[in-house]
């Protein structure tokens, strides 16, 4: 199987010798990384529904590049690669503003529902927003993992249909196919992940259930579930209107739509990434080979939203979120398609 491909206008990751494990990749800036901190804002935005989002935004001038964050599964404002992306956009002059996902900001959301990771209405709704307020602007998105498939699903459903701001979107680690990531995600060590997701979604499953006692969720199934997939079979798939988990992984995947987009796409995930399957990545690079928007950068090592390369412990260079902001930046200088740049890599 490929693992690596052509890399343009900047170096290959190569994966830290002291981090060669994919686990290790994964787990390093959860446990251990420390980026630059910039300062941001917190708003409140009332949605159609009589619920609210909240956003951290960074401010800039008006007429400056601005960058939409979507976070992964329970990420906050404080994930390591949220705080990193703010950073790489404050040291370019871009403003940027990160939207949390409903109940990802420490308040519980008022409707009958929370997130997942098909569901598309909230980006609409934020990017339409962003595009009001400074017609104009160059616009683009950063996703990762939950985030990133939630990008390229709203991408591919919107084809043609893009607001023309929105000038691209860069991903780091996506699922693609929701229904192989979840059966991946319960083998071997793997299971450390799930089980961390398991107790977080729990507690948002029982504080949504006592908000709404009617909620067609089977909460005694998902205090059993050691799946993933029986979580979303027990609380994700009837909370959000889907059959099952199945039906749910099948709807909400993003590989269906990749072949949709229209908008240049930077794909950046590591073939070791332990939340997917390489033959994932190899149906991704399938369909991109046919689709001009799309590049893949699949490097062999990286673990998920990991990428920490460097020469030692005491000095990492952390990659994904410099590379995402780089191609971004090529793609805001020539509003089709990032060329090949040799500029200055920034950040924390």
């Amino acid at each position: 199987m490929e693992s690596g491909v052509i890399y343009r206008g900047h170096e290959p990751f190569r994966a830290a010798w002291w981090l060669s494990n994919p686990h290790l990749q994964t787990l390093w800036g959860k446990a251990v990384r420390r980026g630059r901190l910039v300062e941001t804002r917190a708003e409140r935005w009332d949605m159609p529904d009589g619920d609210f989002l909240d956003v951290e935004r960074l401010d800039a001038p008006a007429r400056a590049p601005h960058l939409l964050i979507l976070h992964g599964l329970e990420g906050t404002a404080a994930s390591h690669y949220v705080r990193a992306t703010f950073a790489e956009a404050s040291a370019r002059g871009w403003g940027a503003t990160l939207m949390l996902f409903r109940g990802c900001s420490g308040t519980l959301n008022r409707a009958r529902r929370l997130y997942h990771s098909g569901e598309t209405t909230d980006i609409a709704h934020v990017v339409g927003r962003l595009v009001a307020e400074a017609p104009g602007r160059p616009l683009a998105v950063a996703g990762f993992s939950l985030g990133g498939n939630v990008t390229l699903k709203w991408l591919g459903e919107q084809g043609d249909g893009a607001p023309t701001e929105l000038r691209g979107a860069a991903v780091v680690s996506v699922p693609f196919d929701l229904a192989r990531g979840s059966r991946f995600l319960e083998r071997g060590f793997a299971k450390v992940y799930t089980d961390s997701f398991l107790r977080s979604l729990l507690l948002k499953a029982e504080a949504k259930l006592a908000q709404f006692p009617d909620l067609p969720v089977d909460v005694a199934a998902a205090r059993r579930a050691r799946t993933l997939w029986a979580f979303d079979d027990a609380v994700t798939a009837p909370l959000h209107g889907f059959r099952d988990a199945g039906h749910y992984y099948a709807e909400s995947s993003s590989l269906g739509y990749l072949a949709r987009i229209r908008r240049p796409a930077l794909l950046l995930s590591a073939v070791d990434d332990p939340f997917v399957p390489p033959s994932v990545l190899d149906d991704v690079r399938t369909i991109a080979r046919d689709q001009s928007h799309l590049t893949c950068e699949f490097p062999a090592n990286g673990g998920h939203v990991g990428f920490v390369g460097g020469a030692w412990p005491w000095r990492p260079f952390y990659f994904a979120e410099r590379r995402l902001v780089q191609w971004l930046a090529g793609v805001f200088t020539t509003d089709h398609a990032p060329a090949a740049s040799s500029s200055r890599l920034v950040g924390p």
